[in-house]
């Protein structure tokens, strides 16, 4: 058996299936693709769906990949023992109604034993039991001995996924020896021990499962293996886990490192290092394909594995941060199988470190609620917290769980573990509820996918403005496929060839018009359907159209030309941006329509006004520079060393479309821009502000829009010099002159309240009662505020010298409470705070505070003397 890394095992199974005439794909990200079953990708298969299901065209019929995979089911096993992990890495062939078994099952023979190496000896197979045609081709075409084929059931050897298509598995599995095994008698392959390792599942689709229960064979029969790459390591190279193989070892050995622990030697430390070395792993990976922390989704997902990172690094014994350190070994192992991490190091490094930091913080907020939690249950002589306050600390304030249970049990408490699961079991329905209904492709179906799979439009946009002699390929009439459509009619029509760019890439779709010679059409919106069919969407406004029929394209260009501008502004944005920020920022999100442009971005603090200048001053002098646009497409290999900037989360073929501009900006785009940076006119920023943890937005307008801004920002000045009775270049001062009288004159009026309160003070007094031996004035004022009657309650209180003061008023519908007590009534029993509370409830409010001042707020000003009278009574209740 030959011995292999990990990153050469890679390389060889790609290889080899490349010899067998596969396309070799790279990894798509982390983040799905129109496919809303998914938080993340979770096996090779996923971003393939659309494949499978003949929604889309693969780019070949044979397909190998390696896919990062994350799947977080058992996120708690992970640590505790040596088979868990969230991250791996899964190597797959895939046929899209080409090769079936007579081709996978020899091949897949043919690599684990010529190319691996693995004794034959070692090696079994199982087969859905139904399937003798896989048996016979395992014993009669590669060779294998009956007694190491065996027959499994459904649950272990048939995939199906409800409806749709399906069909056996065949798998092939590892006998590591008996020091693995159970010691059982009945021991064998499909055991629950460790002993026989199932390493590569081959799927073999070739039914459809119909609604009734029933199968029928599929005329396109497919193929989707998956081998775990770790997994094969570990048999390659003599270990035991995942966590003992070459790259995932040297990551383990730097935590090692850094904690100053030896692995294999404490079993409460090996947890640790293993939770770190997996969760490490995930994040880099995560952060790199840009999904950024959040309390929800994926982002929630990052955030719960950074932070448990986190946590176990403190339970090592390690000080100040370090995952961001710990990443660089991530991408170390990894770099040269995922260029991304090395493009994005500087981001992932900034995101990890900050996020970690967060957290760090977030230890000391949540430690000090739950220090009042535990004040709170001693108090009742409680030692169980609830499940609702230890999921609060959990999901609120992200404090781990295993932490809060660790704390309690020091102080003789324990956490209500039933209670918690609850808690947690409904915020999962919560969010299933929240993604909506999921099907295959986590979406129903629509009148779209009744379209042919080949349909296919041609883009000539970048050129065009009118494209003559198109044909109308396909037609939807009032959301149902239809041969024609008449006026009047909505209407999704698909050309051969079009000059409308469809939505995509955050820029809006064209508008124009369609004309045959029986018909026009408004098109008000050209989109991306499934398959990435090209949708011209809008309303016959004249005569009639119908399928085949040749037609002219024409866009509405003053529109495109608007879109453009804003489009090629957000690449200087951009530019402009990292100068002045740094090299985290990155785009997160954009939306260009002819109006506006909106550009999301890494950031984590709110842009300082000087920022916001340099950046706005950095991307006109770029208009004005007058950069020439050149838009050319070349292999994904020379615009990275043509220094392209790339999008988080996007899948980029071979080949891929640069725009350049003038050398200051290079990113990869498709599109519609400008041919030189001048034809922007100019640029202003309307705002900036955050809109996710981590993420910040600049909303902003450029050409005739900018224009307007500013027309519309003189005219509302010249309304203002009105107003004050000023010229523009004297508003400045006499704004400042309007400002100083406003302060003399509520100054004058604070004066003439306290006046007016010592009068009103004077006239309360002499309402004066005493309950129980307590003086008490209690009153109703008029025409205060919660300052004012604050005042007044202060000027009674000092008057009376001791005693109680209750003040009630009304002023604007709504009704204020002041209670006060000097410290000697307080000593005989008199409570503030729970004084108003009482009266504030009769006027149909709450409030509440200290013993000697509170205040309190209602609603109903016809109860403010049955609230007074409610105030002497809690007083009399309360005097000792």
């Amino acid at each position: 058996m030959k011995y292999m890394g990990v990153n050469e095992v890679r390389e060889a199974f790609l290889s080899f299936f490349e010899s067998k005439e596969h396309l070799r794909l790279q990894s798509f990200p982390l983040v799905p693709r129109n496919d809303k079953s998914l938080l993340l990708i979770n096996s090779g298969m996923a971003p393939m769906k659309a494949y499978f299901t003949g929604q889309e065209i693969p780019p070949s019929k044979r397909v190998t990949t390696c896919q990062k995979c994350i799947r977080t089911g058992d996120i708690e096993n992970v640590g505790k023992t040596a088979r868990h992990g969230t991250f791996f890495e899964m190597l797959g062939d895939f046929s899209f109604g080409d090769y079936f078994k007579n081709e996978i099952i020899p091949w897949s023979w043919e690599f684990v034993t010529k190319v691996m190496e693995i004794p034959e000896d070692k090696l079994y197979v199982t087969i859905y039991e139904e399937d003798d045609e896989s048996g016979d081709i395992w014993h009669n075409v590669v060779g294998v001995p009956r007694d190491r084929i065996k027959k499994l059931g459904k649950a272990d050897n048939f995939w199906e996924h409800g409806t749709g298509p399906c069909g056996p598995c065949t798998e092939i599995y590892f006998d590591r020896g008996e020091k693995y095994g159970c010691d059982s008698p009945n021991c064998g392959v499909g055991c629950d021990c460790d002993r026989y390792m199932e390493f590569w599942n081959l799927v073999l689709t070739q039914f459809n499962a119909e609604p009734d229960g029933t199968y029928t064979e599929l005329a396109q029969k497919n193929v989707d293996t998956g081998m775990g790459l770790e997994r094969m390591a570990t048999i390659l190279q003599g270990v035991d886990s995942i966590f003992d193989v070459d790259t995932v070892k040297s990551i383990r050995d730097a935590i090692c490192q850094r904690a100053n622990v030896e692995y294999g030697k404490n079993a409460k430390t090996d947890i640790s290092v293993r939770v770190i070395t997996d969760h490490i792993r995930s994040v880099t990976m995560m952060t790199a394909d840009g999904v950024l922390p959040s309390n929800e989704g994926r982002g929630y997902v990052l955030r719960r594995l950074l932070r448990r990172a986190a946590r176990h690094g403190k339970l090592l014994g390690i000080e100040g941060e370090f995952l961001a350190e710990l990443s660089k070994a991530v991408i170390a192992c990894s770099g040269d199988a995922y260029p991304e991490l090395v493009d994005k190091q500087e981001y992932i490094f900034k995101i990890l470190s900050i996020e970690e930091n967060s957290f760090y913080k977030t230890i000391d907020n949540g430690m000090e609620i739950l220090k009042s939690d535990m004040e709170e249950m001693r108090a009742a002589g409680q030692t169980t917290m609830s499940g609702e306050k230890s999921f609060r600390l959990y999901d609120t304030y992200g404090f781990p769980i295993d932490l809060t249970k660790e704390i309690l049990e020091e102080a003789g408490m324990k956490v209500d573990e039933d209670a918690f699961a609850d808690e947690m079991k409904q915020q999962k329905e919560r969010a299933r509820a929240a993604r909506g209904k999921s099907t295959y492709m986590g979406a129903d179906e629509t009148v779209y996918h009744e379209l042919p799979v080949d349909l296919v439009t041609g883009f000539a946009g970048y050129d065009l403005k009118v494209v003559e002699g198109a044909t109308i390929l396909a037609l939807i009439a009032e959301n149902e496929v239809s041969d024609a459509a008449q006026n009047g009619d909505s209407v999704s029509i698909f050309l051969d060839k079009t000059p409308f760019y469809a939505e995509s890439g955050g820029q809006v779709g064209d508008h124009g018009t369609i004309k045959t010679e029986s018909g026009i059409v408004a098109i008000t919106d050209c989109i991306k359907v499934i398959g990435g069919k090209i949708a011209h969407v809008g309303q016959v406004t004249e005569g009639s159209i119908s399928v085949g029929q040749k037609a002219m394209a024409t866009l509405d260009w003053e529109r495109r030309m608007a879109t453009a501008r804003n489009h090629s502004t957000t690449h200087l944005l951009q530019k402009a941006l990292r100068t002045v920020l740094g090299s985290h920022v990155e785009q997160a999100g954009s939306y260009v329509s002819p109006d506006r442009l909106r550009f999301d971005f890494t950031h984590f603090t709110a842009m300082t006004e000087e920022e916001l200048r340099a950046v706005e001053r950095m991307v006109n002098d770029s208009i004005f520079a007058s950069y020439r646009i050149e838009a050319a497409e070349m292999s994904i290999d020379e615009a990275r060393n043509k220094g392209a900037m790339a999008l988080f989360g996007e899948k980029y073929g071979d080949v891929v479309r640069v725009v350049d501009m003038g050398g200051y900006s290079i990113e990869l785009c498709g599109g519609a821009h400008l041919e030189n940076t001048a034809q922007a006119g100019s640029f202003k920023i309307l705002s900036e502000n955050g809109v996710a943890a981590g993420v910040r937005r600049i909303e902003a307008v450029t050409g005739t829009e900018a224009l307007k801004h500013y027309q519309d920002q003189e005219d509302e000045l010249k309304e203002i010099c009105r107003l004050v009775k000023a010229t523009p270049d004297k508003l400045v001062a006499r704004v400042e002159q309007l400002v100083a009288e406003q302060k003399d004159l509520a100054k004058e009026l604070e004066k003439l309240k306290a006046k007016l309160a010592g009068g009103v003070a004077d006239d309360i007094l002499n309402t004066k009662v005493e309950i129980n031996g307590v003086a008490v004035l209690a009153a109703q004022v008029k025409d205060l505020d919660g300052n004012g009657m604050r005042t007044l309650g202060d000027q009674l209180k000092n008057k009376l010298g001791s005693g109680v003061v209750v003040l009630v008023g009304g002023a604007d519908g709504k009704v204020n409470l002041l209670v006060m007590a000097t410290d000697d009534a307080v000593a005989r029993g008199v409570h503030a705070g729970n004084v108003v509370k009482a009266a504030a409830a009769v006027c149909g409010g709450g409030g509440g505070g200290r013993p000697n001042m509170a205040q309190a707020g209602g609603k109903d000003a016809t109860k403010i003397a049955q609230a007074l009278e409610t105030a002497k009574e809690i007083i009399s209740q309360q005097v000792k």
